[in-house]
């Protein structure tokens, strides 16, 4: 296989946005009962609950637009685009797949999924596609929550103890590199943002910049150089990590194939 089938730009747009929002959804999932206070088990939960809402939305239009483009008149399901695709069939960016480490890992991961896609969220909301504008104006106020609790605890653990700082130094310093493919274009992003349904992903780094900078200098952590990046999960090239993740997130679905809540 040589990655995600375009069928229609717009599917495959509206695609990336739902998987980014599942995988992430999931990783935080993954902390449940772990968080170091229940308080925090709460918030990262809800964080996830979120995104899986946003992606229950993105998936359901996204199969709306495949049956539209193929004229067959199925439509695949939320839960088919979900749980019943294969690894290379996904098109989530890389920083969200990768495994949640410890505190500061899963918080840093957060923190530069959010300075992204708020801004993201709030320039969607001018989408020429009526369907996405919606989805956005819900998703921003969302994300601003996301921003604004990612963003107290990396201030709160780069200005805390030495090693609350070390560790949080070294998870930018692990993660820093997947950042870039958030703010690259191809011929999807091209294409949508040539019909005003998309935005220029690259144009929205100046206000990442700002936004990382500020909270990085509170916290008193130092801003990784740009010497390595990786991209490849739009293309359905992923690490080796989105394996485990989808054998545990489809497990239900492939065990019983057709079952509903």
């Amino acid at each position: 296989m040589t990655g995600p089938e375009v069928i229609d730009p717009k599917f495959q747009y509206v695609l990336r946005l739902a998987d980014d929002q599942l995988i992430l959804g999931q990783r935080l999932g993954e902390w449940c009962g772990h968080a170091p206070t229940l308080e925090e088990d709460l918030a990262l939960a809800n964080i996830g609950l979120d995104l899986l809402g946003q992606s229950r939305s993105l998936f359901t239009y996204a199969g709306e637009i495949e049956g539209k483009s193929k004229g067959t008149g199925k439509i695949r399901s939320e839960d088919d685009l979900a749980f019943l695709r294969h690894e290379r069939d996904y098109c989530n960016a890389l920083l969200v797949e990768q495994p949640n480490g410890d505190f500061a890992v899963t918080i840093v991961r957060q923190f530069l999924h959010a300075a992204f896609m708020t801004p993201y969220w709030s320039a969607m909301t001018a989408s020429a596609d009526e369907t996405l504008a919606a989805i956005a104006a819900k998703s921003v106020k969302e994300l601003e929550y996301h921003l604004r609790h990612c963003s107290e605890w990396m201030i709160r653990l780069g200005d805390g103890t030495a090693e609350s700082h070390r560790r949080t130094q070294d998870a930018l310093e692990g993660l820093w590199g997947y950042v870039s493919e958030f703010f690259e274009m191809d011929e999807v992003s091209n294409a949508m943002l040539t019909v005003g349904v998309g935005l220029d992903h690259a144009a929205l780094r100046t206000e990442w910049d700002v936004t990382v900078n500020a909270v990085l200098e509170r916290a008193t952590l130092t801003r990784p150089a740009d010497d390595w990046t990786q991209s490849g999960g739009r293309r359905g090239l992923h690490s080796e990590h989105m394996g485990h993740i989808l054998s545990e997130l489809q497990y239900m679905q492939r065990a019983y194939p057709g079952m509903n809540w």
